[in-house]
């Protein structure tokens, strides 16, 4: 009781309660305290799933029968692959894993019908995306248990099973997990560095005072934002580099595209993160606001975009709305570029997508921040 009388008796008590009123009065951290985790704890609850479902499957049928069918059946029946194409040969099914287009492939030989009939062992072919080795480990564990039971179903000699799968993983043989994590950090560390340097050096300006004294020069306002943008545009285009630099020498990561190309589409993706950081400063005071609303903002842009969990474990829904996230497009990038050593025939929707991010998001903040000059 002493204590606490001598508490209640000592400037700690006024000082305690000029920060609690100084918090309420604080309208902006109120919302920032509450809404944000709120909004983060429901998204990751719902889209962090150690699931796989909805794997797109590509399937070239040349045996065409019921037994054929019915495998396909077996495979898709639990929604952990959904039958996506039907295609003709196993060349353009290995293109359309190529490209994206298709997680998993199965080919059923000409001859499946007929040793089936003849109590021999049938061999199907499958082809398993091995860019994302979580994804692929998952997936071809569900396809031989799948395939081992319904093979147990036909026939009651346990020794010797009518269909074996031999699996082949492409792009990642090894299934090595930093060679997927690796290329997702890249864009995250893009993501994080490029929206809080540009937030926090025009905020610094505020606080400074300098942007008033910046005002009082004859430069124009396009002259004052463009200075600001072009040094933080190469030094971040450093950061592509070191990361390209750090992935081969320290993971071992591949480089299988064209660099020019790589740095050209990184570039978008940096001008990017550059607008969101403009933004953040219009729409902040001060730095501690702009560290706070940029967690908000770029945990979720991390979360669902498919650079540390598979987008396939997030509900139909958020697969959807990371449609609408730029660091989802430009993960799809660097995966593709430096694994597959795919170009613009595949990447272009993702390559539009940026460069309508990087147009929209730069326009915005750049009219709201030549409407703070004046």
């Amino acid at each position: 009781m002493k204590i606490i009388n001598c508490l209640l008796n000592s400037s700690f008590f006024a000082l305690l309660v000029k920060e609690i009123n100084q918090i309420l009065r604080n309208k902006q951290l109120i919302f920032l305290l509450i809404f944000p985790p709120t909004m983060q704890l429901l998204i990751y609850g719902f889209a962090l799933n150690p699931d796989v479902h909805y794997l797109k499957l590509g399937i070239v049928d040349y045996a065409n029968s019921y037994n054929s069918r019915e495998l396909v059946a077996a495979l898709t029946e639990n929604r952990i692959f959904v039958a996506q194409q039907y295609l003709f040969n196993e060349r353009e099914l290995g293109e359309q894993v190529r490209q994206g287009k298709l997680n998993v492939g199965l080919v059923i030989p000409p001859e499946f019908n007929r040793k089936l009939a003849q109590e021999k062992t049938a061999e199907v072919q499958v082809l398993v995306d091995g860019v994302d080795a979580n994804t692929a480990g998952i997936a071809n564990g569900y396809i031989n248990q799948i395939i081992g039971q319904y093979s147990r179903q036909l026939t009651s000699n346990s020794a010797l099973l009518p269909i074996s799968a031999q699996t082949r993983f492409l792009y990642n043989p090894g299934l090595i997990s930093s060679w997927f994590f690796v290329p997702g950090v890249m864009g995250l560390v893009l993501t994080l560095i490029g929206s809080l340097v540009s937030s926090i050096t025009v905020v610094r300006e505020k606080d400074t005072g300098t942007l008033e004294q910046l005002l009082m020069t004859p430069a124009q306002a396009w002259e004052i934002l463009l200075a600001k943008i072009v040094p933080l545009f190469f030094l971040i285009m450093g950061d592509v580099f070191l990361a390209l630099t750090v992935a081969k020498l320290v993971f071992n990561v591949p480089f299988r595209g064209n660099l020019a190309l790589f740095l050209g589409l990184s570039g978008l993706y940096v001008l990017v993160g550059i607008g969101i950081g403009i933004m953040l400063a219009t729409l902040c005071a001060t730095q501690q606001q702009v560290m706070l609303t940029s967690f908000f903002i770029n945990l979720p842009l991390i979360q669902l975009s498919g650079a540390i969990a598979p987008i396939e474990t997030m509900p139909p829904l958020f697969q959807y709305l990371s449609l609408l996230n730029p660091l989802r497009h430009y993960v799809a990038i660097v995966r593709g570029m430096l694994l597959k050593g795919v170009g613009l025939e595949v990447l272009w929707p993702h390559a539009i997508t940026l460069g309508l991010f990087a147009t929209v998001m730069l326009s915005v903040s750049i009219n709201r921040f030549r409407r703070q000059l004046y």
